[in-house]
């Protein structure tokens, strides 16, 4: 028993000095949201994609519009050079510096509704990923909610640990002032002394446990070193959600509407059909028309700069093209293929969503009632327990009760305790569950 005492006393003075290096940072919950959002790495890359989509959507409407380069070139011929003068032909060896500038401008006239089809899918794409992002956020904002809750939870565990220590610390100081009025025996003494050691570990392994979660969300949330979160305590007590009155049927009507990751998988099946006419367009003639400027200067001609590009040799050429495909080695066939077997793809996930949704809010239904009676029923079973308590604890001070009755009382009322503690943040964290899978969870005052 003395080992054990030992052993524990000087573990808690260990984990005490190093609490007491660290530096503590007053953390709510909407503040860890929002630091979380920040070091999130999926969230942070989405966020950095969905920049590309923008532009990607900016890029597809714009191509309908011409597009027009300028080329220039200069450039030095050494060697024989060829003048055609007068109808002959002259050969001369000479050194040749030469201007050469063009203009070229293309536009589509028709290409099967390829650009049409490309335009749309790019807009359900990038719609998508802005969908993603937030159903992402909702992620992050679940998993903050879990680890903080579950620190807090920690705290309060630790608290109880600690309260019945000293509890059964006073019970023991009272048992052995009875041994020495011939009271009681040694034998309770002993009893009471291994019961309180028993406690040493019991709330150390608590703390352990509390601290190993806290260090835990702060690496969650990246903080840096040797710096430790403070946080905030979440009001807690019994809640009534308005979800609770609604039939199931509409709930699932509620997630399906609501659901981020189904709204993206919805605009992705759209672009990927999109994509599919893409890939099919290409099968069709394609019309464009174009203008082309061309003009070049040469150091064999003796009039200005200015009048050779402007004047002499400027040529313009107008027109049309058409190119029709007949045998291009089944590329544009493996292309279709690939663009319907990526929209099959995308109408098996999204049916698999579809499952899995109404399956998610009735889990988190049934479990949010079952937690809000947990907690009606842990209340009681404290009520009780602290009654009971009280008077075992009466009766041994008597001599009516003997040590194990107040050992037996004692422990169920620790144990009603953590009970009903755990009971108040499983309901509290219950909520949040329903809203995750109802798609309906955000945080006031944190900006993603």
């Amino acid at each position: 028993m003395k080992k054990v005492l030992i052993t524990a006393m000087v573990m808690s003075l260990t984990f005490s000095l190093n609490v007491m290096g660290q530096d503590t940072i007053p953390l709510t919950f909407e503040e860890a949201v929002e630091i979380a959002l920040k070091q999130n790495v999926n969230y942070q890359s989405l966020k950095n994609q969905q920049e590309v989509l923008r532009l990607e959507k900016t890029n597809a409407k714009l191509r309908h519009l011409p597009n027009l380069n300028i080329n220039n070139s200069f450039y030095k011929q050494i060697g024989q050079q060829f003048q055609q003068v007068e109808g002959q032909l002259i050969v001369t060896n000479q050194i040749n510096n030469i201007i050469s500038s063009g203009l070229q401008s293309r536009m589509p006239i028709f290409n099967g509704g390829a650009r049409l089809h490309q335009t749309q899918a790019a807009v359900y794409y990038e719609e998508a990923g802005q969908n993603a992002l937030a159903r992402t956020a909702e992620v992050v904002i679940f998993d903050i909610a879990q680890q903080y809750l579950q620190v807090l939870l920690d705290e309060e565990l630790y608290k109880i640990a600690l309260e019945n220590l000293e509890n059964q610390k006073k019970q023991l100081e009272q048992i052995e002032g009875f041994v020495k009025a011939g009271l009681r025996t040694l034998s309770d003494q002993y009893n009471q002394q291994s019961e309180v050691a028993r406690l040493e570990t019991v709330a150390l392994d608590a703390k352990i446990q509390w601290e190993t979660d806290l260090w835990t969300l702060a690496e969650t949330l990246q903080l840096e070193s040797a710096m430790v979160p403070d946080l905030t305590p979440v009001l807690l007590g019994k809640q009534e959600s308005e979800f609770l009155e609604l039939p199931l049927e509409e709930l699932y009507a509620i997630g399906m509407s609501h659901r981020k990751d189904y709204k993206q998988q919805e605009l992705l099946e759209a672009a990927n059909k999109k994509m599919v006419n893409v890939q099919r367009s290409m099968m069709f003639p394609q019309v464009n028309a174009f203008f082309n400027y061309n003009t070049f200067f040469t150091s064999l001609d003796e009039r200005v700069i200015s009048e050779q590009l402007f004047l002499v040799y400027p040529q313009r050429t107008i027109g049309i093209s058409l190119n029709i495909p007949i045998f291009n080695n089944f590329d544009n066939k493996v292309n279709v293929a690939r663009s319907r077997l990526e929209y099959q793809n995308q109408l098996l996930e999204k049916k698999a969503l579809e499952r899995k949704i109404p399956q998610d809010i009735k889990l988190a239904y049934e479990n949010y009632k079952a937690s809000i009676k947990r907690q009606e029923a842990t209340q009681v079973q404290l009520a009780a327990a602290e009654e009971a308590q009280k008077a075992i604890s009466e009766r041994f001070r008597l001599g009516v009760s003997n040590f194990v009755d107040l050992a037996q009382a004692n422990q169920q009322l620790v144990t009603a305790q953590s009970d009903h503690a755990q009971a108040l943040y499983t309901l509290y964290f219950q909520e949040i569950i329903l809203k995750f899978a109802l798609g309906m969870l955000e945080i006031q005052g944190a900006s993603y």
